[in-house]
């Protein structure tokens, strides 16, 4: 099983590069599977249906969220809803667990995507990702293969996490910092993993945002206006895994670090 995952995308210029590429990604690495964290996918802040109408459409298959989950007024109804393929971080309080993962079954196997969300450095206060991740694999033993997008700021509660699942997942996913970093590996029990997959965003940026105003904050600490960059050259971060359908075992994870000129 040939997965392709995409790091956090940011508002239209990922949308749009989406559109794009994808399907010439999809046949480059032969992609089964589809899956991209939308936590920043309307103007960089949160979903809406449709943005997330928009990337479900170009071929993204299942869509994880973080803690900009809640930034759009759409967002509770669209969880109510059981939204598409959008996923929401399992262990967010009073949060039903089953709109933190999803079965999607494909030629017999059974793949089970979970989000969760980080509690170090957060603002908001989840409940314990790790205890949550054994509740969903209790529940779903029979899942053949299972990705896990841990959205966090911690590398090292990334780490921890990683083994923690060691040998019981398929794959741990770090997302979050936009930063792509370069650890990408195959645990000693067969999961793949990486501390941050990175984004999907404008190359000269911030994040994804206006440098400019960034850095005016950083030096005054007054608010700013959250901007997309309009830079047209954007910064594609992904991972693509090889899953063995039968042990569940990753065979490979491959960064994808490109630059694509946005011609939409």
């Amino acid at each position: 099983m040939n997965i392709l995952f995409f790091g956090d995308l940011v508002g239209r210029p990922a949308r749009n590069i989406l559109k794009q590429v994808l399907p010439d990604m999809k046949k480059e690495y032969n992609i089964d599977l589809t899956i991209a964290n939308g936590d920043n996918l309307a103007h960089g802040k949160g979903v809406t249906r449709n943005t997330v109408k928009e990337v479900i459409e170009c071929g993204v298959d299942v869509l994880t969220c973080g803690d900009h989950i809640w930034d759009t007024s759409e967002s509770l109804d669209m969880f109510k809803g059981n939204y598409c393929g959008l996923l929401y971080p399992a262990n967010f309080p009073t949060i039903d667990y089953k709109s933190g993962c999803k079965i999607i079954n494909i030629d017999s196997v059974k793949i089970l995507v979970i989000n969760l969300i980080g509690r170090v450095f957060f603002k908001n206060y989840p409940d314990c990702p790790f205890q949550k991740a054994d509740e969903i694999l209790e529940n779903h033993k029979d899942a053949n293969i299972v990705i896990v997008d841990f959205h966090a700021e911690a590398t090292s509660e990334k780490r921890v996490i990683g083994f923690y699942l060691n040998s019981r997942v398929s794959a741990v996913l770090g997302t979050h910092t936009h930063i792509q970093t370069s650890d990408e590996e195959i645990l000693s029990g067969g999961t793949a993993y990486i501390s941050d997959v990175g984004m999907v965003g404008p190359k000269d940026s911030i994040l994804g945002c206006e440098k400019e105003a960034v850095i005016e904050q950083m030096i005054t600490q007054r608010k700013f206006r959250y901007e997309i960059s309009k830079d047209e050259n954007i910064m594609i971060n992904a991972v693509v895994l090889e899953i063995d359908n039968r042990s569940g075992k990753a065979l490979s994870i491959k960064r994808v670090n490109e630059v694509v000129k946005l011609v939409l």
